[in-house]
């Protein structure tokens, strides 16, 4: 019975992460960066400087613009980067690392129209909290028969934003790396896993984004500094890396699949991975920033796939093409990084890594619960919130002792579920984002 629903759930995951979701990933994307005039582009340097301009902390919302980037930058940075590009060279070739790049660069409008979205049409409750995403879009922006779309996103964002995977896999690395002659490590670390993030997560969004916003640039610094010394030391080797990214990208001359259109598919969909440009889970925190206008933080919000995906990714990908361990070695995932990092770095780099991985698969753990807990409270209210907060560090025990592939393979099919309402509201109130942002950009053009 439980092998033919884990069949049915690894047809879901597959089904929910097919061509389809590529094509409206990508597709939404185009439109974006087309529909904008591709305008946005000329205003990242402003960007940046609300990024780390001073907060008066007299606007309306929860987290700082800063708090709320490095927040959703937790959710991004972790696994994904670390273990997913090095998945993607291994079984897809070094042209995989192009379709992520275009990924990326497709999702800095996305984020930008979604996230502005998020605070245009924000909620406060009676106690002065702000909630914003996805499902507030739907509810205060689209017509009245659309909302069952905003129960749909909230529904698949409890059940995606689950740590199913992340808690299973960050036990299982943690225990291969550093701990593999514990004997039942894996339960002494689910309950240190569970209790950490108890601790964090309970005290809300303001104490996660306290966290992320020292412990995301700390790590993002020491994993992208150690990955840069090892790149100057073999600076030879970079240029015929970038060639051979760019050359296999149209050549298909992937490990597996051999074809153009499979480097470009599982690319992208590990960009999408990368980045979740689209999924609609960074406009649930970017949505409760303190901003005195919308397409402020959409504009913050566009500075993520910069980060994540054209920054730490790229790292990644080159650390992992200049070792040389992608051609000689069985690995994948963060055991091939770990071998390029220890290669090139020695021990000490094989350390960062180590340090690195507890680091930010914790970090997503605490940002995932935000996001789950968000959608619980949509339908059922401050209750709901609360419930599905200690429901999910119980999850993340049990998840750490238990490797449930079902839970697994249904919360990866629901979070690509939340792509569909995500995007329609978006594609739907487009022309709502491009007026507000005509009246920003003029306004800050005049004072300047």
């Amino acid at each position: 019975m439980d092998k033919n629903i884990n069949f049915y759930a690894e047809q879901f995951a597959t089904l929910a992460w097919g061509p389809w979701l590529i094509v409206l990933l990508i597709g939404s994307g185009i439109f974006f960066l087309s529909y904008s005039k591709f305008e946005i582009f000329k205003y990242l340097i402003h960007a940046f400087k609300i990024l780390f301009s001073r907060q008066t902390n007299n606007e309306e919302g929860e987290v700082t613009p800063f708090q709320a980037l490095t927040t959703s930058l937790s959710g991004t940075i972790g696994l994904g980067n670390i273990a997913g590009v090095a998945l993607a060279i291994s079984i897809a070739g070094p042209g995989s690392i192009f379709w992520m790049w275009i990924t990326a660069i497709i999702g800095i409008a996305t984020k930008f129209f979604t996230c502005t979205l998020s605070v245009m049409y924000r909620e406060k409750n009676q106690e002065g909290q702000v909630f914003g995403g996805p499902m507030y879009v739907i509810k205060n922006g689209l017509p009245r028969k659309m909302l069952p779309l905003a129960y749909f996103f909230a529904i698949a964002g409890m059940i995606g934003c689950l740590p199913a995977f992340q808690s299973n896999q960050l036990i299982q690395i943690t225990g291969d790396l550093a701990f593999s002659d514990i004997e039942n490590f894996n339960v002494y670390g689910g309950l240190a896993l569970a209790s950490i993030t108890g601790i964090v997560v309970i005290g809300g969004l303001k104490r996660i984004a306290e966290v992320a916003s020292y412990l995301v640039p700390f790590m993002g610094s020491v994993y992208f500094g150690a990955m840069l010394i090892a790149i100057l030391l073999n600076l030879e080797l970079v240029l015929p890396a970038f060639k051979l990214i760019f050359i296999d990208a149209f050549n298909g001359t992937a490990v597996a699949g051999g074809t153009f259109i499979g480097v470009l598919i599982y690319g992208v969909r590990r960009g999408a991975f990368s980045n979740e440009a689209g999924m609609g889970t960074e406009s649930l925190v970017h949505g409760v920033a303190k901003v005195s206008h919308p397409v402020k933080q959409g504009l913050v919000a566009m500075t993520g796939p910069i980060f994540d995906t054209l920054i730490i990714c790229t790292a990644t990908a080159l650390i992992i093409l200049i070792s040389g361990v992608w051609e000689t070695s069985t690995s994948q995932g963060v055991t091939l990084t770990s071998e390029a990092f220890n290669l090139l770095l020695g021990d000490l780099g094989g350390f960062i890594l180590f340090a690195c991985v507890i680091c930010f698969g914790l970090s997503t753990i605490f940002t995932y619960s935000y996001y789950g807990a968000t959608c619980a409270r949509f339908i059922f209210g401050s209750f709901g919130m609360n419930f599905y907060i200690y429901l999910y560090i119980i999850g993340i025990f049990i998840y750490s002792i238990v490797p449930i592939d079902i839970a697994i393979n249904i919360a990866d099919g629901a979070f690509a579920m939340m792509a569909i309402p995500t995007l329609i509201s978006a594609l739907w109130l487009a022309p709502k984002v491009m007026q507000e942002s005509k009246n920003y950009f003029k306004l800050i053009n005049n004072i300047s």
